[in-house]
């Protein structure tokens, strides 16, 4: 296997670090990067002064082969990343000719007039190699020093991903001898991140040395993401699924699916496949899980219809909910929920009908039922199953985890009536 190629992803602007906008540019370029076989082993965020940009530098060419520096390089006082590159690599200023003639272009082609601080634009250190912009006005600069190679791109993200992808990776690829990296990934449910993790010690110690595994839980869920690096995409690929057959078998009963598979998109291929429908009969979750369910096209193919019935007038008036049950047992029950699922199924006319009820928070509880107390259901042509979940406290969190649940519990249900 060929040498590891590390690259750092160093972001500049104060924006970025007062939160007034979201870094998206690092996530597409990581991703990127790994398509070619570099591997981003760091991000850093860096504000508007020379000083800390030049430090930056410093460090990252000390971790990485290849250093991506997005942003501060617009015609204002502000955006001093030309002027720390300068420093850094001994360099001045000058105006690049080919990069104004394209600049020039750029505002002629617009019937704009051209400042002076447009002009400046064009000048660079006079030791890069000028990287052309031709979706906008800040040229991309190339660097290299002591093996490492710095590049420099606008922050604009279309901009930033036009010159990445025309210029800097086809760049990269010819100044590299690149590996291989692939990803394959296993989608579980309904089990912790430690408990996962227990289960698949010793498979998980036995990965060879190319082949690393990462745990990435999130709202009642976790992503085991296996990551191969290697010479040969054919080779590597084979492996890497030889490895999610060996792990299948012990967790087989947490598996939902794998790769970009979502919750949403494998309970879809399930109702299509089996001709069914679903409604929902909500409380607790105000409409999320059908949110979630309608978030795919094609999803009127199976999906019928809601009711939010936050109310115990709604429940008993749209659902069919017993006054005698809300009378003796609460909204938040297992009794409660059971009959909205049903009283779904029956409203909307569907397959399956999936129910919420709860105590989202932050208040509302009580000392039999506290904030986080929910009751799930799902009703099926033969029977109808519930669950107690116990969350917590945030109504945000718990309206997520909800939803999660219940999608889980219908997918399991779908599974069980195609066994029958």
């Amino acid at each position: 296997m060929n040498p590891i190629i590390r690259a750092e992803i160093l972001t500049i602007g104060d924006e970025i670090l007062f939160g007034q906008i979201i870094d998206t540019n690092t996530q597409w370029i990581g991703s990127e990067l790994t398509g070619i076989g570099i591997r981003t082993v760091r991000k850093t965020s860096v504000g508007d002064d020379k000083k800390d940009i030049i430090a930056a530098f410093t460090d990252a060419g000390k971790r990485a082969e290849v250093v991506i520096v997005t942003g501060g390089l617009g015609p204002t006082k502000d955006d001093v990343t030309k002027y720390a590159f300068c420093e850094y690599f001994g360099s001045t200023l000058k105006i690049n000719e080919d990069a104004l003639t394209l600049i020039t272009a750029f505002f002629a082609k617009r019937g704009r007039a051209m400042t002076e601080l447009n002009i400046q634009q064009a000048a660079l250190p006079d030791n890069c190699t000028y990287v052309p912009n031709q979706w906008g006005t800040a040229p991309g600069m190339w660097f290299e020093k002591d093996g490492v190679v710095y590049v420099s791109l606008p922050g604009v993200p279309y901009e930033m991903k036009s010159l990445m992808e025309f210029e800097i990776l086809p760049r990269l690829k010819q100044r590299f001898v690149l590996n291989v990296i692939q990803h394959k990934s296993v989608r579980t449910i309904g089990i912790g991140e430690s408990f996962l993790a227990e289960k698949i010690a010793a498979w998980e110690s036995a990965l060879p040395d190319h082949i690393r595994l990462a745990y990435l839980p999130h709202f009642g869920q976790v992503k085991l993401r296996l990551t191969g690096t290697g010479d040969n995409a054919d080779v590597l690929n084979t492996q890497l699924l030889e490895q999610v057959d060996l792990v299948r078998p012990i967790i087989d009963e947490y598996i939902f699916g794998y790769d970009q598979d979502e919750l949403e998109s494998v309970i879809a291929a399930l109702l299509i496949s089996q001709q069914a429908t679903v409604g929902t009969a909500e409380s607790c979750t105000g409409g999320f899980v059908s949110h979630r369910l309608t978030s795919l096209p094609g999803s009127s193919a199976y999906f019928q219809g809601a009711v939010v019935s936050y109310s115990n007038e709604l429940k008993m008036n749209l659902l069919g909910v017993s006054g005698d049950t809300l009378a003796e047992h609460g909204a938040v029950s297992e009794q409660t929920v059971k009959e909205m699922a049903e009283g779904a199924r029956r409203a909307l006319g569907t397959t399956y009908a999936i129910a919420t009820t709860g105590i989202a928070g932050p208040d509302g509880g009580s000392a039999e039922k506290p904030v986080g107390t929910v009751w799930i259901a799902c009703a099926t042509p033969t029977e109808t199953v519930t669950q107690l979940l116990k969350l917590a406290n945030i109504r945000s969190i718990n309206i997520e985890m909800t939803s999660t649940y219940a999608l889980n519990l219908l997918r399991k249900a779908i599974i069980k009536s195609g066994q029958i």
